[in-house]
């Protein structure tokens, strides 16, 4: 008669999920076949009974492939109270001992038989089948009955062995409304986060969150808080300016008038066990995806995200070894340094984008790409530049490859020493070989999104840069285009020349509260060195000048200094040092073979970048060097263009006794002075002045050379005491002398004497120009001139000068076409116009004449001018009544 708890029936309770494997009869099959059940339980959520389970298991296999020397099938059966495990041997001819025989059962320090033994002690129920071909041993596991309404339950574990928590457990509680704004903050989040209630309600949730988020990659808070339930880490930026890694659980709910808020509970990332909700186990119909490999090892349902896979898989390696952490990182494209991707039990918020070389890396060789386990990492200081100053003493590390390539590390760390071995290293690299096809998968797709978000960003860049050549906006464009998606911070420095000093010409902080004190300590330290190597580089003096800034304040603050205690300005000091804490990275702006700036990019307290992101700066970097240079040149060119062109301008105007002169003058074209137009009045010699108005054909760089030459001309040869018509038939002779850069020009030139008698005697010659308009004192408009041939068109010309009186009240009004010539569709002001408009001048000042025109002429269309324009305008004043 069968012992109580020995079975040999078959089973009858309802199977809901299988798994089931072969091992060889070799001895390394022994810990595969333990971690297999292992896998296999856990990701079914049995972890109550997976110890029981795993010992057991390793005891049949042994008989089966040790001491038997057969091949071994293990097959692993859930129903609803429990799991079967049968181990199937192919030598039946075996003798079964039976309990309470005597010598027939082993004894503890035998190795035969003490797996029948330890089933009776362990099992709820066990037995053994035999086939023609086969033995098989099994054994039932039943859950542990959970009090009502208990969703699950861990092992009783001794006080020391409890997870550490700072102080008490603070949960924050904030109540998020529909817009998005908190309406609800208790108690707890104004000690974890610094802000009092009547500080932050009001204001948008993500005025504070730091959302993981980068171009390509869409979610955001936003939309976390429009889900029925969410789980996760973000980070909230303090009070202080720092940003706290926190686990959050949201809840969406409902208040009795069905408006709609979201709970929010927080906790630090650490102590995220407090909300963290235990993986479900799969449901009786996903019979069909347990035996996939990939899910018994992450579990069901698998994160659809790259992020959310690496930490499961962090979570379930430190599980699988029963590890006090575990990290995973990434390998770059070339495969020459590795990134911090996911971590768990270390300080992620500092190690997060980390970056380590390959070969300097984790493992016994020096390389990522073999398993290794170190025992004590005391011995090798530095052999896992991860774990310094962590508190680990032991690490096993797998390499994560697909086809032969390094595509990643992922391992599991112990704060004891000697804790892996080997065994552990292989049941690591099992596992890493079943998810790091998933793994790459992921890594790749989230890689195209993010290279077609860089894309878009850089398209958007491109188009931005290029639309000014103004300096100062071209730098604030690379700062706000870099902050914040790029980097938290950034400053801008600029070199004028090869023998100048870096210049700091512009810095950008996310908040604007930061920027005066992030401005004021790059000020006080010496900028970076001008290296023209492409890429991004590692510059560790902004987060050593505020560090050493930082510890004097707080030492003036407590009367430590030399100086005496202070109470202003250490918070500055603090936020600022916070803000530049973490990373700050400088790429070289080269443009035309020549550093002409660096751009700095930083992140605050223990951040590092992605590799993508310095990609992107550095992209980024190149469009701007040259928009940068670009604008340079540019201004220069102005500077020099406006230089030249105030040279063709006369000087201020003589003053005419008995005279009153006015010139109103506009050059066409955005960023000329001087154009095709230009005016003078000058002194001949005592008694006598000299005026001219004309019009170079065109407007431009070109039309001004001729008007230096034709102004220049004049006064030289009016000073010369050539009169009128032979200045001008020189000036036409020194026009043609030019060649192909000749142009034609209309010209009105005149001299002028003032009489004593209050009135005014001019000699005008007309050479192709609009003709001076006479206002008289009536009222009446009369031209004052005869039109004759332009200048610079023919070499043979025989002008003459005619004379005209100016008597007290006379205006003489002298324009160039630009003004007779404006249009509006079809119309045209013309000489009509103008003289209309001088009509209504009778009385008026020469000043106000001149306004009165420009006025008519701009008004006279919507559009602005196309073409040069020049007024002058001269008026002889009545006599005052004495």
């Amino acid at each position: 008669m069968a012992e109580p708890g020995v079975e040999t029936r078959t089973r009858s309770s309802v199977i809901t999920a299988r798994a089931a494997a072969s091992f060889d009869p070799v001895g390394r099959s022994v810990a595969t076949a333990r971690a297999f059940v292992r896998d296999t339980l856990q990701g079914w959520g049995y972890s109550d009974v997976v110890d029981d389970a795993v010992v057991l298991t390793s005891e049949l296999v042994t008989n089966a492939v040790v001491h038997a020397g057969t091949s071994a099938d293990v097959l692993c059966l859930r129903s609803e109270d429990g799991v079967r495990v049968e181990v199937a041997d192919r030598y039946p001819e075996r003798e079964v001992p039976i309990q309470g025989a005597g010598s027939a059962i082993a004894n503890l320090d035998s190795e035969n038989g003490r797996g029948l033994l330890l089933c009776a002690a362990l099992a709820s129920r066990w037995g053994v089948e035999y086939t023609p071909t086969h033995k098989t041993v099994w054994f039932q596991l039943d859950l542990p009955q959970r009090p009502v309404g208990t969703r699950s339950a861990g092992p009783v574990l001794p006080t020391a062995m409890l997870p550490v928590a700072e102080e008490r457990v603070r949960v924050a509680v904030a109540q998020i409304d529909r817009t998005g704004t908190i309406s609800a903050w208790n108690e707890d989040a104004e000690r974890l986060f610094g802000y009092a209630a009547d500080q932050v309600v009001g204001k948008p949730l993500t005025d504070l969150a730091a959302w993981p988020q980068t171009p390509g990659i869409g979610t955001g808070i936003a939309e976390a808080l429009q889900l029925s339930r969410w789980e996760g880490s973000y980070g909230i930026r303090g009070l202080d300016g720092r940003v706290l890694p926190v686990y959050a659980s949201h809840l969406r709910v409902r208040d009795a008038d069905g408006e709609p808020s979201t709970v929010c509970l927080l906790v630090r990332d650490d102590e995220r066990a407090v909300l963290q909700t235990p993986q479900r186990t799969p449901d009786s119909g996903a019979e069909h995806r347990s035996t996939d490999p990939f899910e018994v090892f992450i579990g069901s349902p698998a994160p659809d995200d790259l992020d959310g896979l690496l930490q499961r898989t962090v979570e379930r390696a430190r599980d699988m070894l029963d590890g006090d952490a575990a990290f995973l990182l990434l390998a770059t494209d070339d495969e020459t340094e590795l990134e911090v991707r996911a971590t768990t039990g270390l300080p992620s918020a500092r190690q997060r984008f980390a970056r380590v070389p390959v070969e300097a890396g984790a493992g016994r060789y020096g390389s990522a790409r073999m398993p290794a386990v170190h025992e004590d990492l005391t011995a090798v200081p530095g052999a896992v530049p991860l774990l310094n100053s962590t508190g680990m003493r032991s690490v096993v590390t797998v390499p994560l490859k697909v086809e032969g390539r390094l595509t990643g590390s992922l391992g599991v760390a112990a704060e004891s020493a000697g804790r892996y071995s080997n065994e552990e290293a292989l049941r690591l690299q099992f596992a890493a070989d079943r998810i790091a096809l998933a793994v790459e998968s992921a890594r790749l797709g989230e890689l195209e999104r993010l290279r077609r978000g860089s894309l878009s960003f850089l398209v958007e860049a491109s188009d931005l840069l290029a639309g000014t050549l103004d300096r100062d906006q071209t730098l604030a464009l690379m700062a706000q285009m870099t902050v914040p998606t790029l980097a938290t911070w950034c400053a801008v420095y600029t070199i004028a020349d090869q023998s100048s000093e870096p210049y700091l010409s512009y810095v950008l902080h996310e908040d604007e509260e930061r920027i005066d004190g992030l401005k004021a300590l790059l000020s006080k330290i010496d900028p970076p060195d001008p290296v023209p190597t492409p890429g991004a580089r590692v510059w560790n003096a902004p987060a050593e000048a505020a560090q050493r800034a930082a510890l004097l304040a707080s030492k003036r603050e407590l009367g430590l200094g030399s100086t005496p205690p202070v109470s202003s300005g250490i918070g500055t000091t603090l936020a600022t040092a916070a803000a530049v804490g973490g990373e700050t990275v400088v790429l070289p702006l080269v443009a035309r073979n020549r550093v002409i700036g660096m751009l700095t990019l930083g992140k605050p307290s223990d951040d590092h970048f992605r590799q993508e992101i310095l990609e992107l700066a550095e992209d980024l970097s190149r469009r701007a060097a040259l928009a940068l240079d670009n604008s340079r040149l540019y201004s220069e060119r102005v500077a020099i263009s406006q230089s030249l062109q105030r040279s063709l301008l006369p000087p201020e105007l003589p003053l005419i006794e008995g005279v009153e002169v006015e010139v109103i003058y506009r050059a066409a074209g955005e960023g000329n002075e001087v154009g095709g137009d230009f005016y003078d009045l000058f002194p001949i010699r005592d008694g006598a002045y000299g005026f001219a108005i004309g019009d170079v054909c065109g407007t431009g760089p070109e039309a001004a050379a001729v008007t230096g030459l034709a102004r220049h001309a004049l006064r030289l040869l009016a000073r010369e005491g050539f009169g009128g018509p032979a200045v001008l038939e020189r000036l036409n002779a020194a026009i043609l002398d030019e060649g192909a850069r000749s142009r034609f020009l209309t010209l009105l030139y005149g001299e002028l004497w003032p009489q004593e008698d209050g009135s005014a005697i001019l000699k005008v010659v007309c050479a192709g120009h609009p003709l001076p308009l006479r206002l008289r004192q009536d009222g009446t408009v009369e031209p004052a001139a005869e039109p004759q041939p332009l200048l610079g068109v023919m070499e043979d010309l025989e002008l003459y000068e005619q004379m005209v009186t100016l008597d007290p009240g006379d205006v003489l009004l002298c324009v160039t076409d630009g003004v007779t010539e404006r249009r509006e569709g079809t119309r045209m002001l013309g000489d009509d116009g103008l003289s209309d408009v001088l009509t209504t001048c009778t009385g008026l000042t020469a000043g106000a004449v001149a306004a009165r025109v420009l006025r008519a002429v701009e008004r006279f269309a919507a559009e602005p001018a196309s073409d040069d324009m020049a007024i002058l305008a001269m008026r002889v004043p009545e006599p005052h009544n004495s």
